[in-house]
């Protein structure tokens, strides 16, 4: 439900099923209003009237308005000057185009053109800019959106909004706009930006707070959909762990929670990897999943190991005796010297990440041969915490840095054959590694006889079913073009997730079901104690009550676990039948940074592990 005022800023801002012109006549005549599917005309859709109650204050919508053109004046001799404003926008009038958002300070004014209703052309915005530079500076950037929180008493949610700004903290903010009516905050960023923004505003501010306000989630719409149209449903991609669900039920009545590996998935993920025409050598990063087994089918596909302590190299050597050193790469991070020395000492490859080892420990790498982690300034990846790149990221040495590094190199008698980049996890952007590669290699010109180009790993697997799954395919056809400008140079990639997350699923028995209003959570035998990554990074996983594959969801569901911890949801508001004391619950795509980032908090025993 919808006051008209907010229905009216909504369409303003760029919704697009009501236009912004179609609503004052029905408001000025009190004149409900009803928005329904023809899909679904059995769903109640949405009403926008007088009479909707003001209610608690809430954001009820996050839109994007593409196609602004931000323009930015600033003097100084705007500071009390009466009539400044007016001049600035008779020149706007009188080129016939129409002002949105507006910012001004003491030297400033900031505002944005909506490309959609004005006639944008490059002849127009010569002539804007012509007009406005004979009273102050203009600066004017192209390709802008602006994000709004829509919703009543905007204001008094500032305390609720602010975590959920934390997701411009890499991008930048040209503006920020609030309405006097306290409907909208709104915000101007690269339009490339504003829908991954959107996104994560709305997993923060939306999908965590689902209420009656806002009716049936998509996931419900979705099943109220399927029932009413079963032949227009196209069957999903079956998963292995319904194909092997006997097998998973058997284990889960042996266990009170238990991961499960299906090795023909970390096999099928092996051979995609190595149908990579152009990349050389691959690393499996073992910090992603440790598990003997898994790094036995690592092993017999011929890949190496990237290692990020002692103890991981340990493993590999005594797991595999006789492995060749050149498949061991050590990738250390802010670690003590005597790493660096025992890991030289075993002749495997080594990164350097920082100039301070270089400049401090300079006899330490004397006479070897090392790889520079280099850190290009780009970030990606599901969730801040993974991102490796950029100034916020401990890894990596900055552009400006690489040649005093290559320079502290050479005097110590190293030699730097690599060079190594990754700038994030869980990245489905098949472009990613050679917009990496470009920048690298750009910034290492002084290397010509360089060796080997490290591109890391971060490949990313379908976590979300919204989501498009990464093109194997064309990130090979991508880095065909650095292979062929460097032919000599092995191109090296290092993945972990993409290997052994969806080869894994978490097992654990219902334990209590609890319902507070409108919300039910089904407990079960495990939580954040074996499974972090919904706590640590806002993860999605997949959930399916395995006792009850074949039953109709109905039920809107949170998945919490026993952890004394508010944050013990393994997931919110999914779509389940009703579950009862026992039933198995199965959380899927786990095989990556699952058990190996598993605790014993609240001395809780977390999930063994198992393999099919």
């Amino acid at each position: 439900e919808l006051r008209y005022d907010e229905m009216q800023e909504l369409a303003s801002m760029g919704a697009s099923i009501l236009h912004p012109r179609a609503i004052p006549p029905v408001r000025k005549n009190s004149i409900p209003t009803f928005i329904r599917s023809t899909l679904q005309p059995q769903v109640e859709g949405t009403r926008v009237a007088d009479d909707v109650a003001f209610g608690a204050p809430q954001v009820k919508a996050i839109s994007i308005q593409r196609g602004t053109v931000l323009v930015s004046l600033e003097s100084f001799g705007m500071w009390h000057e009466v009539g400044f404003l007016a001049d600035v926008f008779a020149i706007f009038r009188d080129l016939g185009l129409s002002v949105d958002l507006i910012s001004t300070s003491e030297a400033n004014v900031t505002l944005t053109l909506d490309a959609n209703i004005n006639a944008l052309n490059e002849g127009a915005l010569t002539q804007l800019r012509q007009g406005l530079e004979k009273i102050c500076r203009v600066k004017i950037i192209n390709s802008t959106a602006v994000v709004s929180l829509v919703g009543a008493k905007i204001r008094a949610l500032l305390y609720e909004i602010g975590p959920a700004l934390e997701v411009f903290e890499e991008y930048p903010i040209y503006m920020v706009s609030q309405s006097a009516s306290d409907l909208n905050l709104s915000f101007v960023v690269d339009e490339s930006q504003a829908e991954q923004l959107v996104k994560k505003l709305h997993a923060n501010l939306v999908s965590q707070n689902q209420n009656a306000i806002f009716g049936p989630t998509f996931e419900a719409l979705q099943q109220m959909n399927v029932e009413a149209h079963p032949q227009q449903v196209k069957p999903a991609p079956q998963k292995w762990w319904v194909e092997k669900r006997s097998e998973l039920l058997k284990m889960a009545s042996e266990e009170q929670s238990v991961y499960v590996y299906d090795t023909s998935v970390i096999d099928a993920a092996l051979a995609r990897l190595k149908s990579l025409s152009n990349v050389d050598r691959i690393f499996y990063a073992m910090k992603s999943n440790n598990h003997a087994e898994v790094l036995s089918h690592v092993y017999d596909a011929g890949l190496g190991f990237e290692c990020v302590s002692p103890n991981e190299v340990d493993a590999i050597f005594k797991l595999f005796p006789n492995i060749s050193t050149e498949r061991v790469l050590f990738t250390p991070n802010f670690a003590p010297r005597v790493e660096y020395e025992q890991a030289l000492a075993r002749n495997i490859q080594v990164t350097v990440d920082n100039v301070f080892p270089l400049k401090n420990w300079p006899e330490v790498f004397a006479g070897k041969e090392i790889l520079l982690r280099v850190d290009p300034g780009m970030r990606k990846g599901h969730h801040r915490h993974v991102r490796t790149g950029g100034k916020l990221a401990k890894f990596g040495i900055p552009l400006e840095d690489v040649n005093e590094a290559i320079a502290l190199a050479t005097a110590s008698g190293a030699e730097v054959v690599g060079i190594h980049s990754h700038v994030g996890s869980g990245i489905l952007d098949a472009e990613n590694w050679s917009r990496i590669g470009h920048v690298i290699l750009e910034a290492v010109d002084s290397l010509p006889n360089l060796k080997y180009l490290n591109l890391g790993g971060g490949l990313g697997v379908v976590e979300n079913p919204n989501d498009q799954p990464l093109d194997i395919i064309a990130l090979d056809e991508t880095l065909a073009e650095i292979k062929a400008a460097r032919p000599e140079m092995e191109i090296w990639l290092e993945p972990g997730r993409y290997v052994v997350a969806e080869a894994g699923v978490l097992l654990g028995r219902v334990t209590q079901i609890k319902s507070k209003e409108d919300l039910t959570y089904v407990g079960i035998t495990t939580g954040m104690n074996s499974l972090l990554r919904p706590a640590l990074y806002g993860s999605y996983h997949e959930i399916v009550n395995l006792s009850r594959l074949d039953e109709s969801p109905s039920q809107l569901t949170t998945v919490v676990g026993p952890i004394c911890e508010s944050g013990d949801r393994l997931g919110s508001d999914r779509l389940l039948p009703p579950s009862s004391e026992g039933d198995v619950m199965l959380i899927s795509t786990v095989g990556a940074y699952g058990a190996v980032m598993s605790s014993n908090y609240n001395m809780r025993t977390p999930a063994c592990e198992r393999v099919l």
